[in-house]
């Protein structure tokens, strides 16, 4: 069994920054679509939806950043165009979205694609032995399901 710098199995560990590639291509679109969201809201809500996307894309950002610094740290090379970006995501893209209500479920809707990701990261992430990306995996896990918790409350849901 051949053995990363980091004393991983070569071959778990480039399945993993496959897996990464894509969380990180699935956060970038859900990122955009945030900055839409916040730019284009509309309606009664504007004021508390205007902040509260802010306050996702800010996160989303820190962890993009965290997810391609995990991809340098396994020897691997992070997606880093949009066109990578949107051939290998699947969230969905939110285009000129301005209702509160649909804003909020797609939010909900990318959130849930982005914990299949994580979830699946976390499981080879734990079967490769490599603690930091299991570590990052079970926090963004913790923090996105209250998230979509709070959202579905907002809901009504």
């Amino acid at each position: 069994m051949s053995k990363t710098i980091l004393g991983l199995d070569k071959n778990e560990t480039a399945n993993l920054v496959n897996e990464l590639n894509g969380l990180l291509a699935n956060f970038q679109i859900y990122y955009q679509n945030l900055r839409g969201l916040h730019w284009n809201i509309k309606g009664k809500n504007f004021f508390e939806l205007h902040v509260k996307f802010e306050e996702f894309y800010t996160d989303s950002q820190i962890k993009i950043d965290e997810i391609a610094e995990r991809i340098l740290t396994l020897q691997g090379q992070p997606l880093h165009t949009f066109s990578d970006y949107l051939a290998t995501s699947s969230v969905a893209v939110g285009k000129n979205i301005s209702n509160d209500v649909e804003g909020v479920e797609l939010v909900v809707n990318s959130l849930a694609e982005l914990l299949k990701n994580e979830r699946l990261i976390l499981d080879l992430s734990d079967k490769a032995a490599d603690e930091g990306t299991n570590s990052m995996m079970s926090d963004f896990i913790a923090e996105q399901e209250k998230t979509i918790w709070m959202l579905n409350s907002w809901l009504g849901k």
